[in-house]
């Protein structure tokens, strides 16, 4: 074990972080790229992008749980974690190279249909579902080991921030790539980003061979079962309506952007929404080391999460009614950032606490269905409402009111950190 290990350094906390930005980076170029190839390149309409998108969480329900409960027991290559990040940033590299090939790849097949979908559409499934699923292999173990590395409490809180604020600080270039040069540049700098920062940071991050079992968290006794359980669901549920209105935003973004904001062009549409996310994620890295851990010692994490989630809920209201041409967009979007952040870094060291940490790949799995779920009612049910809504702003009414319910339902989350005096 290095002493930047030992000592739980801030080095150490940016290495540990990279991993899980690699598949953030991953993650990125899909919402920057995939809705805007298909609707410009491909012409599929609103529906069946929704479709394409809806075979991502189908490959999380599936290939979460089963890889958090096998890494929870395995030990190869040097570690547990460790190979199922290696296969996940391969994977994920390749599919991103394959994005912008998908015509190529669909022509090999030959024109026509495959089980009555065209060829395109079929490809574009493939390597859509491919992509998640090798990102999914990978997101579960990046998450993981911050848990398996680093001690209950403040540590733990750390290294979760500390991973969102450089997975969000790389994000956001990924969407000034976009912007300012072109998404195409974009896919292929990411294969080579993507591959090293999951492989590389693995030599200097040395994992526990042994998980020790907490007994008060293992469910082993009834009571202890329906205690963990109870706040577990509670969370799911509260995270789940977050992601709802936030795949919303990041599948359908383009349809608003098309009939509010009239771009000149297709390249331009694309600019708008690299622009968008770049705001989103840029400002998103500032929070979550700078602003969310501290406030979190002060007031709690829960309570720092639903305020940041409310925060949220009202910017989306706010694009509704406002964003008429990009600079309100973009404004608005900065509203957004405070919610960005701590979804996607808080709610896991919030649960990380709840479990036993021996099987937390197993819970990071389930804990991953409260994502996946609502993309795909995003995906399969609400791009059937928004395509045939004749005012496209009902993406941000949904997105507000998903993520409004959400901050309510973190009422009913305890937070245990604060009760054990972690703080």
């Amino acid at each position: 074990m290095l002493a930047i290990q030992k000592k739980l350094s801030n080095l150490f906390y940016i290495i540990l972080g990279l991993p899980s930005t690699a598949m953030g980076f991953a993650l990125s170029i899909q919402i920057a790229v995939l809705s805007w190839i298909l609707r410009t390149k491909y012409n599929l309409e609103i529906d069946q992008i929704g479709f394409v998108w809806a075979a991502g969480p189908i490959a999380g329900i599936i290939g979460q749980p089963i890889i958090g409960l096998i890494s929870d027991k395995v030990w190869f290559w040097g570690g547990r974690r460790r190979p199922f990040i290696i296969i996940g940033g391969i994977l994920a590299s390749m599919m991103i190279f394959a994005l912008p090939n998908i015509g190529w790849i669909s022509s090999f097949f030959g024109n026509g249909s495959i089980f009555g979908i065209s060829t395109v559409m079929a490809v574009a499934i493939t390597v859509a579902l491919t992509l998640d699923l090798s990102i999914n292999i990978s997101f579960n173990p990046t998450r993981s080991i911050i848990a398996d590395v680093t001690p209950a409490g403040a540590p733990r809180t750390k290294g979760y921030t500390w991973m969102q604020s450089v997975s969000n600080l790389f994000g956001s270039g990924a969407y000034l790539m976009g912007a300012l040069i072109s998404n195409y540049f974009l896919i292929y700098a990411g294969v080579a980003i993507v591959l090293v920062f999951s492989i590389g940071p693995l030599f200097f991050i040395t994992e526990p061979k042994e998980l020790k079992k907490d007994p008060a968290k293992n469910g082993d006794t009834i009571q202890a079962s329906v205690t963990q359980w109870g706040q577990l669901f509670r969370l799911y549920f509260a995270h789940g309506f977050s992601w709802l209105g936030i795949q919303t935003m990041f599948v359908y973004i383009f349809a608003f952007i098309e009939q509010k904001i009239h771009p000149e062009n297709a390249l331009q549409a694309g600019q708008m929404i690299g622009w968008s996310f770049f705001i989103l994620n840029g400002v998103g890295s500032i929070w979550p080391a700078l602003l969310l851990e501290p406030m979190s010692k002060k007031v709690g994490r829960v309570n720092t999460h639903i305020i940041a989630v409310a925060t949220m809920s009202l910017g989306y209201f706010g694009i509704m009614l406002f964003a008429r041409n990009s600079l309100m967009l973009y404004s608005m979007m900065v509203i957004l950032t405070l919610g960005w952040a701590a979804v996607v870094s808080l709610p896991f060291a919030i649960m990380s606490e709840k479990v036993d940490k021996s099987r937390m790949g197993f819970f990071m799995g389930i804990f991953n269905l409260s994502v996946v779920l609502p993309q795909l009612v995003s995906s399969l049910l609400i791009g059937s409402i928004i395509r045939y809504a004749s005012d496209k702003s009902i993406i941000f009414l949904i997105s507000g009111i998903s993520l409004a319910i959400s901050a309510f339902l973190w009422i009913f989350v305890k937070d245990d950190t604060r009760q054990k005096g972690y703080f």
